[in-house]
Formats: C-alpha cells, sequence, structure tokens
C-alpha cells in the first residue's frame, strides 16, 4: 500500500462527502445537509481559523479523511491545532493510514508554527487508541459538553 495524503479540492466533494459519512457512521451521529455544504465551503475558504481537510490516496481509491483547524490559546502565543475528525476506510484500518493522516497534521503544524496538535476520541475507541498511544501523549484531561 502507498499512501498519498493531500488537500481536499473542489473536484473532492464526493469522496470527501462519503468518507466523512463513514466518520459519522462509525459514531452513530449524522449531520443535516446545511452542515455538509458549510463544511465543505468553508474548508475551500482561505483563512485562518477555517477547517482544513486532507484525503489519503492509495492510487486513485481515497481512503482517509482528517480534519484539522488552528486556533488561539489562553496558555501560549502560537496557535494550535484540534485534530478534529480522523477516519480511515474500514478495509484499510491497520495499515498506517491513520498514521499518514496524522503525520501530514502534524507536518502541516510545523509549517504554521504551531507546537501543538490535539485531538479527542471515544474512550471505547481502541483500535485508534493503539495508534494514538504510539503517535501522541495522552492527557489526563476529560472532555465536558454542553
Amino acid at each position: 500500500m502507498s499512501i498519498e495524503v493531500r488537500a481536499v479540492t473542489e473536484q473532492d466533494e464526493a469522496i470527501w462527502r462519503k468518507l466523512w459519512t463513514g466518520y459519522l457512521e462509525f459514531y452513530e451521529s449524522k449531520v443535516d445537509e446545511a452542515v455538509y455544504q458549510s463544511t465543505f465551503r468553508r474548508m475551500l475558504t482561505p483563512g485562518e481559523y477555517e477547517p482544513n481537510a486532507l484525503v489519503a490516496w492509495d492510487g486513485d481509491k481515497a481512503v482517509g479523511l482528517v480534519h484539522y483547524m488552528f486556533h488561539r490559546h489562553c496558555w501560549r502565543i502560537e496557535n494550535v491545532c484540534y485534530l478534529q475528525d480522523l477516519f480511515a476506510d474500514p478495509s484499510v484500518r491497520g495499515k498506517g493510514v491513520g498514521r499518514a493522516l496524522i503525520e501530514a497534521v502534524y507536518a502541516a503544524a510545523d509549517t504554521a508554527g504551531c507546537p501543538v496538535v490535539y485531538w479527542n476520541t471515544a474512550d471505547d475507541n481502541h483500535t485508534a487508541r493503539l495508534l494514538y498511544d504510539r503517535i501522541a501523549k495522552k492527557t489526563q484531561f476529560i472532555k465536558y459538553q454542553r
């Protein structure tokens, strides 16, 4: 398997939509059509705080997706990077797609001068956590949400 990671373009909307739908279904969730349209449009809009999307390719097959964004932080001068969504097609899990996508986000953060990349995952997402434990440091923080 040869994985190439590149930014989402306007021509990738159907591919992006399919991968993001797979991610949402994995977490037994869904979003309205307006959210699909708005999110895709925002990812193509230049701006410091707009979301970014990368797709992992194995040849001509899209096999993974990551969304990330930079934002200000009260404890740092530099921005930080939030990796919001990460998805590998079930047929390629365990073959380096997730690692390639995370490393691409790390590289984007380094280029942008962001020393921190962070993300959340479900406590029971054991397979993904095996990777995360190897390439990042688990913190003691618990997420709360209104």
